[in-house]
């Protein structure tokens, strides 16, 4: 198996822009919890979640930004109305635009496969890789190289075995639109159901699942997981998909979401709660129950976010019809961590949340262009790249003989950290309140 990267996002914003004021903070407890002594560990992960939680701006929707289009049509004016021009303008108007061409995603993805895994751009740091929880420590066993070390190779293994969403195209036309593609607007509903699929993983399977025999692409059709399978369908591309395009369309139109319109990570998160509390279909599709921890005024103008545990038993008493006071959990947390860039002292933070065993990464990327963020090492950022259009598919339940290679990725592609969008979301599967974060960090 191939294993290639890409360099992305290398430049980096000039100044920095804060705020002097923090917001205050309630606490709320639970007055029938029963507190108890936490190791170092899970007293370093408390507090290191609170002073994300304490510290943060605001978390409301303040992104307007327009969809970055990457597949836009290159020629020049000139060019439409004769290509083979031998004016100086028209050759420098061709010259350019096969630039642009050689320079597009497409192009770059089919040199990426053809001329391999580029080891200098992705791995020189001998440094421990967290993913999703997960820590991979490269070992000098093999060399000074870490790529070629086995931490590497099982790192990368972990990575293939996410589920990525893409864009997709071909499919029915979301609710009374004509919408049959979400190409330049869906990356940050693609991200968020790449997270929502993570914390399904985590819940049926455990987080040390990976795609049945190890394979990444046409041979990953081979004996599939039933449970796996039955995960996919439920973010197909269609009405009878519980987590698909159309059903959170529909969820969102309270927050703003509509079809051909970018959206920001706090409305995603907002339209996944609708979803899940409010659509018996995905309610019984989604084995948890799902709580935004958002700050004063319900986030829509600031406030630091607040985790009550008294509400998070209410939202599962909620969830469960009042046959359990707590059920496993989906946290989202949407955040603004600055204004045109992540304040820095954020940024250790923010790696910090991958060491988590509750981690399921970061729905972020770069101003209008969002990404789901699944790892660190040093100061870069590993990331599931939404932006490439594929048709679209819809598996059933009980195809065990289904070609799922289109959702899953063994290229790796990194960003530095702190050059992500200030606004973004994190997000935590919590199983139980005695033995996870929730009840260590508030």
């Amino acid at each position: 198996m191939k294993n290639l990267s890409e360099r992305a996002g290398t430049e980096k914003s000039s100044g920095t822009s804060s705020s002097s004021n923090s917001p205050k903070v309630k606490r709320c407890s639970s007055n029938n919890s029963n507190p108890k002594s936490s190791s170092s560990s899970s007293t370093k992960a408390s507090s290191l979640l609170s002073g994300i939680f304490v510290s943060a701006f605001s978390i409301f929707e303040g992104r307007g930004e327009e969809p970055l289009h990457l597949h836009s049509d290159s020629r020049t004016p000139r060019q439409k109305k004769g290509v083979g021009s031998k004016s100086g303008s028209g050759g420098n108007g061709l010259v350019a635009a096969v630039k642009r061409v050689m320079a597009s995603g497409s192009m770059r993805r089919i040199k990426e496969h053809m001329l391999g895994f580029n080891k200098c751009s992705l791995i020189t740091s001998n440094s421990d890789i967290w993913l999703l929880g997960v820590c991979y420590k490269l070992d000098y066993s093999t060399g000074a190289d870490p790529v070629a070390s086995s931490g590497f190779a099982a790192f990368v293994e972990d990575f293939s075995s996410r589920i990525l969403m893409t864009y997709r195209k071909a499919f029915d036309p979301i609710g009374d639109s004509k919408y049959t593609s979400d190409v330049n607007w869906g990356c940050m509903l693609r991200s968020s159901q790449m997270l929502v699929a993570q914390a399904l993983l985590v819940h049926n399977f455990g987080r040390s699942w990976r795609i049945s025999g190890n394979k990444v692409g046409v041979d990953i059709m081979q004996q599939l997981d039933q449970g796996y399978i039955e995960i996919l369908h439920e973010f197909g591309d269609s009405e009878e998909s519980a987590f698909s395009i159309h059903k959170l369309m529909e969820a969102g139109k309270g927050y703003g979401l509509a079809a051909g319109s970018w959206m920001g990570p706090y409305a995603m998160c907002r339209a996944w709660e609708t979803l899940a509390h409010g659509d018996k279909e995905a309610n019984k599709s989604l084995p948890m129950a799902v709580y935004i921890v958002s700050g004063d005024e319900d986030g829509e103008r600031g406030g630091a976010p607040v985790v009550c545990v008294e509400d998070v038993s209410s939202r599962c008493q909620e969830y469960s019809g009042g046959q359990a006071t707590w059920t496993a959990v989906l946290l989202l947390v949407p955040l603004v961590l600055g204004l045109d860039r992540v304040n820095p002292r954020y940024v250790p933070l923010l790696r910090a949340t991958f060491t988590f065993p509750q981690s399921l990464g970061i729905l972020g990327g770069k101003p209008g262009v969002s990404t789901y963020i699944v790892g660190v090492q040093d100061e870069k950022a590993f990331y599931l790249d939404p932006h490439e259009v594929q048709p679209v598919v819809n598996i059933k339940k009980d195809d065990l003989e289904a070609d799922t290679s289109t959702y899953h990725c063994s290229v790796v592609r990194h960003i530095p950290l702190e050059s992500i969008d200030p606004s973004l979301a994190i997000g935590f599967y919590c199983r139980d309140k005695g033995r996870d974060m929730i009840s260590e960090a508030i």
